[in-house]
């Protein structure tokens, strides 16, 4: 038996201190949150006072969101660089040894510069902030207690699992989340640290913010045998639309680097006010789409408005990301998974029509698969719809949709999105 698994003091120590890490970083992702819940009343407030001042209004409206966007962009450029976008990429070079750690500037500017671009409306998610806060704030706790080098890696990751796990209520998905995602191996060490921290993390989430799923979904029943190939169909579609995606993704980035003689900030409010033209028009459409997703899985969409929202959100998503700003994915493709699968469901399922399972089924589904065919990250994907709409009678059939939904794109020589985006990380700051 190894010195290590004697190391008795050493994993108390480990385990100690990822119950605090993941009760700190869960406190902080945790006021993320709330503080992006009272951005998107407020951005709804004013794009309601707006629509009565007719131009002044719609001038108050772009401006703000430009505006919001810009300083945003301005807090990274100055600050902390590796602040902008998810920070899931950066996360995973330190874990590689390809990058060093964030100083702990990154933590304010992270939760300053998120909270003032998703609340402006740009299509990013909570959980790239969430992730990368919590990785940092472990990080550093760990190196004030001196830890060896290796525990204090495995807290970093632990944290980032516990920022997953509090975005989304959802604390397997974020243990899960470091093994295969970020580590994409099991270690005994990570694993014991990234349990604490997600168990720790969430109970201090379920203090401030309650305890109930993300989302509300009525599906009691397991789908009846006529309707499990279409499940694999969706899976097909979510392959191909996320590979798509990931291209586009990839496309967006490369124009918005083309543009390099734009300073950051210009670029970042182009894009903002781009999107506060969006939010006068159609505000419901903007932001990182929880309550868009909660509109899907209740199957109040009809099929014009499903097909053109799905098309807005997927440039949106991409142009959102190129703004530079901090914000992460996975939220808005969750509301691209849910918008797909209840456009398949609505349309495949009449001929083989099981009225146990509705339309609704295949929007649960539809974000497991999408996920899974961007990130490439299925056991995550799977957990984290399932703690997310409390889905268990749809296990069958995410699993049968990721497995084509993970075919596809490999086989389409589609990379997983978080291998590109760490390339362009390290690439950048060797630049710097």
């Amino acid at each position: 038996m190894s010195t290590d698994a004697h190391d008795g003091e050493g994993w108390l120590a480990l385990t100690a201190l990822a119950l605090l890490a993941g009760a700190t970083s869960g406190f902080v992702s945790s006021l993320f949150r709330l503080a992006l819940d009272r951005s998107d009343r407020w951005r709804d407030a004013v794009i309601g006072w707006a629509h009565g001042r007719t131009l002044l209004g719609f001038l108050v409206v772009v401006a703000g969101a430009a505006g919001a966007a810009a300083v945003a962009a301005w807090l990274v450029r100055r600050f902390a660089p590796n602040a902008g976008g998810s920070g899931i990429p950066h996360v995973e070079a330190v874990v590689n040894g390809e990058l060093p750690p964030a100083p702990a500037v990154l933590v304010p500017v992270k939760f300053l510069g998120g909270w003032l671009a998703i609340g402006a409306g740009l299509a990013l998610g909570r959980e790239g902030p969430s992730v990368q806060m919590g990785a940092s704030i472990s990080w550093l706790l760990g190196k004030a207690c001196r830890l060896r080098e290796r525990d204090c890696l495995a807290l970093l990751a632990a944290g980032a699992g516990t920022g997953l796990a509090t975005a989304f209520n959802a604390p397997v998905a974020g243990a899960a989340f470091v093994l295969e995602e970020l580590v994409r191996r099991f270690d005994t060490r990570i694993a014991i640290a990234a349990l604490a921290a997600s168990g720790a993390g969430i109970a201090v989430s379920w203090l401030l913010i309650g305890q109930r799923p993300d989302f509300r979904v009525e599906i009691t029943s397991y789908p009846a045998f006529a309707s499990v190939p279409l499940f694999v169909v969706l899976g097909v579609l979510a392959g191909l639309a996320g590979a798509a995606y990931n291209a586009a993704l990839l496309l967006t980035l490369s124009a918005a680097d083309r543009l390099d003689r734009w300073p950051l900030e210009l670029r970042a409010s182009t894009i903002g006010a781009g999107v506060g033209v969006l939010a006068w028009f159609a505000p419901g459409l903007v932001g990182g789409g929880d309550a868009l997703t909660q509109r899907v899985l209740s199957g109040a969409a009809s099929l014009a408005w499903l097909t053109l929202a799905f098309l807005l959100r997927f440039v949106l998503g991409a142009a959102s990301y190129a703004a530079g700003t901090p914000g992460g994915l996975f939220a808005p493709m969750l509301v691209l998974g849910a918008q797909l699968g209840l456009l398949f469901g609505s349309v495949a399922s009449q001929p083989f029509s099981d009225p146990q399972m509705p339309a609704t089924a295949f929007a649960v589904v539809g974000m497991a698969a999408f996920f899974t065919a961007v990130v490439r990250a299925p056991l995550t994907g799977i957990v984290l719809i399932t703690e997310m709409t409390a889905g268990l009678t749809l296990l069958l059939p995410m699993l049968l949709a990721c497995s084509m939904a993970m075919l596809v794109p490999t086989v389409l020589g589609s990379p997983p999105i978080y291998d590109s985006l760490r390339e362009r990380t390290i690439d950048a700051a060797h630049r710097r």
